[in-house]
């Protein structure tokens, strides 16, 4: 393990999985925070490390060197961090050289191990430390007397202005960072000496200073001015983190404040505008997001090397994957005709410069779109597989597979076809290492589960994500577990817990989806509209009317179909019947145009269930059979489930308790075995009043009665779980005249007693137990 360390330690093109093409940039100074860099690296090559500690000091080397120059108390405590020992030592290098005189500076150099000299030293040439020194060493022997003295103030001004008080006034902003042109190693060295007196006054610079903020979410901390490298190596962290842990990058203000200062003194910026189109994406800034997409794509073709080498065609090549990406910008708003627009412009431009590729991309995302716009796509997505298998791109062709198989999960296809396509896929993502479509396919398949009933192979899949080690290379202190994928993962888990009744984990759950997804990342709508919807049932399952009705708004906000149906089945528990069935009509044609068949059979099911309130059972019927035909044919387990259980009550209000019994049996085995809390429960009290029902009409009433009673008794348990005091109260009253009917006075008395303490405790009229499920 030892040796996986130092080989990183000292490789000068590696560090934390990322190659580095040059290590240096094309610009650099010899500044006060590059001696502290200089003797931190003298200190971990002459002094003995723990090697834990210096396992941690090894990561630090090349973002302490690439990135914007620290404060001193920034420097140290990021040092101290690793290694206490180490801080101390380089606070008192640098307490010498500037408590000093400036020979103490010329004797720090002097005594730095020289990379080609020094073969038993750490710092030997080929190494990130080395050529570090040996470029450091260069820089300052090429200074001229005046330049080392200005350095040598430059340094005390840096050590003191970390001991000044606050009221000892702020030092001159200028005066902290040295000329560029003095610094420049490729400045001539008879044109620097006369500027030894000359003033830091431009404004220029002063501004340029602004430029270097810190990278962490803290408060910002103005540094000198930012190099080449240094700007790239800002722009490519946050990019990175805005990928993959959106959390640890900038705040959207502080990171466009930070843009728009690069963006003031070098308007060409490619880069830069295109982070400033991420980073508005995060806040859902359509004009500012289009505006930067657009100079991106603009400044590419004036300033890259793409444009310039291959003239035309450069130029052609980004005006259609601007186009391109102005399309899926589109499509992200909802914006289908724009986007509409934007892709035909991109296939036209990629037809005429017979880009087999671009058109690929355009075409998964043509079929994107009309998925989007609730049109069947299904041809189009195979198309587009065979194009993409065809011309070598699977990082396309699986894209489409589980497009397919998404289709096909709604179309009704049976769970063993949309598996075995998901398995095609998963060799395709092992073969290619495709560890981001790995985990897409995971979730997808939590989800296929979980819409058909099946919630124990839904937690498997679940589980089976969370604990798997991605391919993905960890930079920056990014875990790999901030994606989309382990979002719906993780929200699937919370709805599993919550049908279960344990909602100290679901709690727990949340707890973890807030700190690894904010409200202000864009997975956070994910885990809030979850979090509603549990909320909701259970204050629904309480009988709390009064506490859901009001999440019904920020729902809707969310998912407006969901915010629609939750409005129903509010105004249906408070009996405004009328309000209700007017709402469920308009949900369900605007379900069956959308093609939406779950949210259309609970539509049928809260129908049916309005024409019990006013005793019309037979009315209800043929809509619980269209439900149970529907959800048979999409093979949806649990609908099919409850669809059952309100056929079952239906034929029992109608008389028919034996048909009911027969119809019951066949849903709970299902429910047993996958269904939540309150479902179990339901079933098993419809099952109990059917026995009851039975018990006058059969010869052994008795021995029904006790199997009736027992049956209760675990109804009330699953009842106890969620703390369901309305449902406990009707299970009390059932109880009751069994034992009533039996004879058994003691056990009648103490079920009328619980019955009695929960009726007051409720204070709310009761239902008649005999006229709901």
């Amino acid at each position: 393990m030892a040796s996986v360390h130092e080989s990183l330690y000292f490789n000068p093109m590696m560090t934390n999985g990322v190659v580095h093409a040059n290590v240096f940039g094309i610009k650099d100074w010899v500044t006060p925070y590059k001696i502290s860099v200089l003797a931190l690296l003298y200190e971990m090559t002459t002094s003995k490390i723990a090697l834990q500690e210096r396992r941690r000091l090894n990561k630090l080397i090349l973002p302490l060197q690439q990135g914007p120059d620290l404060t001193l108390g920034q420097f140290l405590k990021t040092v101290e961090d690793c290694c206490s020992q180490t801080a101390y030592a380089v606070k008192s290098r640098l307490h010498e050289m500037a408590d000093g005189e400036l020979k103490d500076m010329e004797f720090f150099f002097t005594t730095l191990p020289t990379p080609f000299t020094a073969f038993d030293s750490e710092a030997y040439k080929t190494s990130v430390v080395g050529l570090f020194i040996r470029h450091m060493l260069l820089a300052y022997n090429k200074l001229s007397f005046s330049q080392v003295y200005k350095l040598y103030k430059s340094l005390q001004h840096y050590y003191h202005i970390h001991y000044a008080k606050p009221t000892d006034g702020q030092m001159d902003l200028p005066t902290l960072v040295a000329d560029d042109s003095d610094m420049d190693l490729t400045s001539p060295e008879d044109t620097v000496g006369d500027k030894m007196e000359k003033e830091f006054d431009s404004p220029l610079l002063i501004s340029e200073l602004r430029l270097a903020l810190c990278v962490r979410n803290d408060d910002p901390v103005s540094r000198g001015p930012l190099s080449q490298k240094q700007a790239e190596y800002f722009l490519a962290k946050q990019a990175y983190l805005l990928k993959n842990d959106d959390n640890k990058a900038l705040r959207p203000a502080a990171l466009q404040e930070e843009l728009n200062n690069m963006l003031k003194f070098n308007p060409d910026f490619a880069e830069a505008h295109y982070l400033n189109y991420l980073n508005s994406m995060r806040v859902q800034d359509i004009y500012i997001s289009t505006h930067s997409l657009l100079h991106y794509f603009d400044r590419l073709v004036l300033s890259g090397s793409e444009g310039k080498s291959n003239g035309d065609e450069g130029y052609g090549r980004s005006l259609r994957y601007a186009a391109l990406n102005l399309a899926s910008l589109h499509c992200r708003f909802g914006h289908y005709q724009q986007a509409d627009l934007a892709l035909q412009e991109a296939i036209r431009i990629a037809q005429e410069s017979n880009d087999h590729v671009c058109l690929q991309h355009c075409l998964s995302w043509l079929y994107t779109l009309e998925q989007m716009k609730g049109s069947d796509s299904s041809v189009l997505t195979e198309d587009s597989v065979k194009m993409a298998a065809h011309f070598c791109l699977p990082y396309l062709a699986s894209l489409g597979i589980q497009s397919l198989v998404q289709q096909g999960a709604v179309q009704g296809k049976s769970a063993h076809e949309l598996m075995d396509a998901l398995k095609d896929t998963d060799i395709l993502h092992w073969k290619h290492s495709l560890s981001e479509l790995i985990e897409i396919s995971l979730a997808q398949t939590i989800s296929i589960w979980r819409m058909y009933g099946k919630s124990t192979m839904a937690q498997q899949q679940a589980q089976l994500l969370l604990n798997m080690s991605s391919l993905e290379p960890v930079n920056f202190g990014v875990q790999q577990n901030n994606t989309e994928a382990f979002a719906v993962a993780l929200c699937h888990l919370a709805e599993l817990h919550a049908e279960q009744g344990l909602y100290g984990a679901t709690a727990e759950i949340f707890t973890h989806l807030k700190e690894q997804f904010p409200p202000h990342t864009q997975h956070a709508k994910l885990w809030m509209l979850c979090d509603l919807k549990i909320q909701f049932e259970k204050h629904m399952n309480d009988g709390k009317y009064h506490l859901a009705h009001p999440l019904v708004p920020a729902i809707r906000a969310l998912n407006k179909t969901e915010g629609l149906y939750r409005k129903a089945q509010v105004l249906k528990s408070l009996s405004r019947t009328t309000e209700a069935y007017r709402i469920l009509q308009k949900l369900q044609v605007h379900c069956e145009k959308t093609r939406c068949t779950e949210t259309i059979i609970r539509v049928l099911l809260s129908t049916a269930e309005l024409h019990w309130e006013s005793s019309d059972f037979s009315t209800g019927l043929p809509l619980l059979l269209q439900a149970l035909s529907l959800a048979r044919l999409h093979h949806l387990q649990a609908l099919a489930s409850r669809t059952l259980l309100h056929l079952a009550f239906t034929q029992l209000m109608l008389g028919v308790p034996e048909q009911a019994l027969s119809i019951l049996h066949e849903a709970l085995e299902p429910i047993l075995a996958h269904g939540g809390i309150m479902d179990k429960g339901r079933a098993l009290m419809l099952a109990a009043r059917c026995q009851m029902a039975l018990v006058a009409t059969r010869p052994n009433g008795r021995e029904q009665a006790a199997v009736a009673i027992r049956t209760l008794d675990e109804a009330a348990s699953y009842f106890s779980t969620l703390n369901c005091k309305e449902r406990l109260r009707d299970v009390r009253y059932l109880q009751a005249r069994l034992h009533s009917s039996l004879g058994q006075g003691a056990q009648r008395n103490r079920c009328a007693m619980l019955f009695h303490v929960l009726d007051r405790e409720l204070q709310t009229p009761r239902a008649p137990a005999d006229m709901r499920l």
